[in-house]
């Protein structure tokens, strides 16, 4: 019991790093309706970005995270209206054959450029160390990791619920006719919420990767954790895949701590669980 605090801690960063990247995906599948199984393929480009960006070309830490943010969403756009734009009528099954793909390209392309080893990303001095509690200590990286993520999910939110343009996502997501015959650019703002979603996946990929080491096959690793964050949160919700993010890191981590025996059999029990209660995720519309 003594070592439950740094047991949550842990949990709770690995959860913030699921739910930057996740919050992306659920935006885009709740607005498009498309099934973007690709959706962590920008969270590796993410990484690789930063990583290469502090080896190549000097930058620090808090640098390389806005340069892997930017690039990755200036990327998105002409990926969003080359190819996904193509497809928003499409089945579901075309698009994820399509996506997955996508995901297979990114994989050979990754090993071809930076080789099959894992990569980590390396943190400030300032947050080597550790943070002392009352039962132990735990370290500063993921304090900073869960202060990032608290702050990333109330700047969303102001811009989601305070400004024009998340007026008009709240709409498109709620009724996509209506919208458009009201005026909203739906194509434009399919694009604007495809980058952001993206630069935020690259953002968590990279902030990420002291936890979650960069790799080839990076996308295929994360796609069912934020998958089921995304399910179980709901999706075209903010504060669902949130929850769902704390809920299911905290729970998968301190099962594999106390059960080890049982893996993530926690994280895929409660999932099944909650979508059998409420198919449309815990704060989904039904």
């Amino acid at each position: 019991m003594q070592a439950l605090p740094s047991i949550l801690i842990n949990g709770i960063a690995s959860a913030m790093i699921l739910y930057i990247i996740a919050i992306g995906l659920s935006l885009t599948m709740g607005l498009m309706g498309f099934a973007n199984l690709a959706h962590c393929v920008f969270a590796c480009a993410g990484g690789y970005a930063a990583i290469w960006a502090m080896q190549r070309l000097g930058l620090n830490f808090w640098l390389a995270l806005g340069f892997a943010s930017v690039v990755v969403a200036l990327l998105a756009v002409p990926i969003e209206r080359w190819f996904y734009a193509r497809l928003y009528g499409a089945s579901e099954l075309d698009q994820v054959l399509f996506t997955i793909g996508l995901v297979f390209i990114s994989m050979a392309t990754a090993k071809f450029l930076f080789g099959s080893s894992p990569l980590n990303i390396a943190i400030p001095e300032a947050l080597q160390g550790q943070v002392e509690l009352a039962s132990g200590s735990i370290p500063a990286y993921r304090v900073a990791i869960i202060a990032a993520g608290i702050v990333l999910f109330a700047s969303i939110w102001l811009v989601v619920e305070k400004t024009p343009v998340g007026a008009q996502l709240r709409a498109a997501v709620d009724n996509r006719r209506i919208a458009e015959a009201v005026g909203v650019r739906t194509d434009r703002l399919f694009t604007f919420t495809f980058a952001l979603g993206s630069g935020l996946a690259a953002l968590g990929g990279a902030i990420g990767a002291e936890v979650l080491p960069i790799r080839p096959s990076y996308a295929f690793d994360q796609l069912n954790y934020v998958l089921i964050v995304v399910s179980v949160g709901g999706l075209g919700t903010l504060h669902g895949p949130f929850l769902a993010a704390l809920l299911l890191g905290v729970g998968d981590t301190v099962c594999k701590y106390f059960l080890p025996e049982f893996g993530a059999f926690f994280i895929f029990a409660a999932m099944i669980s909650i979508l059998l209660w409420r198919p449309s995720g815990l704060f989904g519309i039904k």
